[in-house]
């Protein structure tokens, strides 16, 4: 399994139920490493998404404590357990975690890949991810040079390992 995010220098990851800033060329990333692909994520991330909807072209899967709650093109899942059932019909390769913070924390230890998206610069944020870089169990396997984006902001894409895997089956 794999885990994609974008962080800033403070590993926020998001405030208010939105994104940090807009980088055209995350965004591009993300959809060609997740296009045909499943992605795992909570219903606080899907319901940022705009007009609410899954992701098109993937396989989307809703992780909720909500046992009302109803997806419309997307498998809503309620525990993870069910989720670790459902996800062994898939190639771990192709099973993308896309957030948001409790996800991740609760998903992080069962991937093998971390592709992360390093902004260089701070903002505000109510949203958190680990950080990866002082996580003993993850490695920096490549470090991207550094791109200024079309919006004018510095980041870099960074693939980290995850040297000890959890299973899950």
């Amino acid at each position: 399994m794999n885990l994609i995010v974008a962080v800033d220098e403070n590993f926020g990851i998001g405030n208010e139920g939105n994104l940090l800033t807009y980088i055209p060329e995350d965004l591009e990333d993300f959809k060609k490493k997740t296009i045909g692909k499943v992605v795992v994520m909570g219903r606080t991330t899907l319901e940022s998404f705009p007009n609410k909807a899954p992701l098109k072209s993937r396989i989307n899967i809703i992780l909720t404590r909500d046992k009302k709650y109803k997806g419309e093109n997307a498998i809503v899942i309620n525990s993870l357990e069910t989720l670790f059932e459902v996800l062994k019909s898939y190639s771990s390769k192709d099973i993308y975690i896309i957030g948001g913070e409790s996800v991740y924390k609760k998903l992080e230890s069962y991937c093998e890949f971390a592709y992360v998206t390093k902004i260089n610069k701070t903002y505000k944020s109510d949203r958190h991810f680990l950080n990866i870089d002082e996580d003993k169990k993850w490695i920096l396997e490549n470090r991207g040079e550094i791109i200024t984006s079309c919006s004018g902001v510095s980041f870099n894409f960074n693939i980290y390992r995850n040297t000890k895997i959890l299973n899950f089956d």
